[in-house]
């Protein structure tokens, strides 16, 4: 599938005096992930265990997609799919929206809000999934660029819109 960061590709690395915190200083390193051959019951199951709404799916050391508890509503339930049989394939968003470990906290953040993501996957430069980066993450970091990105995020619409899917 498509991948594109979410995070701003660019370093400041001609500023040794800007001090500013990189996602691997905030972001969660235990992740949950699942597999395309998984089940949507699966998948959801994980999701209850670990209170979230959005699983990375991955495959053969890769990130592949996202899983969504909206994804398994709307794509399968609703379309009548019975949840232990349904694979998350079939479901689950292949255009992946991730930042690097390496990016810029405050850029993610910017970049979260713009395309109304609450969670991203974050990976090295082998393309390596790290850990994933969420606003309650930002926040305990900086609470006003959390706040300002949930107003971004809380906005109707966006990228993982079912009304468009």
């Amino acid at each position: 599938g498509a991948r594109r960061s979410a995070g701003a590709d660019r370093r400041s690395d001609n500023n040794p005096e800007e001090s500013s915190v990189k996602v691997s200083e905030c972001m969660t390193r235990q992740v949950e992930i699942c597999s395309p051959s998984d089940t949507i019951q699966q998948a959801a199951q994980t999701m209850a265990k670990i209170d979230a709404g959005v699983l990375p799916v991955g495959e053969n050391d890769r990130l592949v997609g996202m899983i969504t508890d909206r994804d398994i509503a709307v794509r399968a339930v609703a379309a009548g799919k019975n949840p232990a049989q349904c694979r998350v394939r079939d479901v689950m968003s292949s255009e992946v929206r991730y930042c690097y470990e390496d990016d810029d906290v405050s850029e993610v953040a910017e970049n979260m809000s713009e395309q109304q993501l609450r969670r991203l996957p974050v990976i090295n430069r082998e393309k390596r999934l790290t850990g994933i980066i969420s606003l309650g993450d930002i926040a305990r970091q900086d609470e006003h660029q959390a706040g300002e990105a949930l107003h971004g995020i809380a906005r109707p619409g966006g990228l993982h819109t079912q009304l468009h899917a």
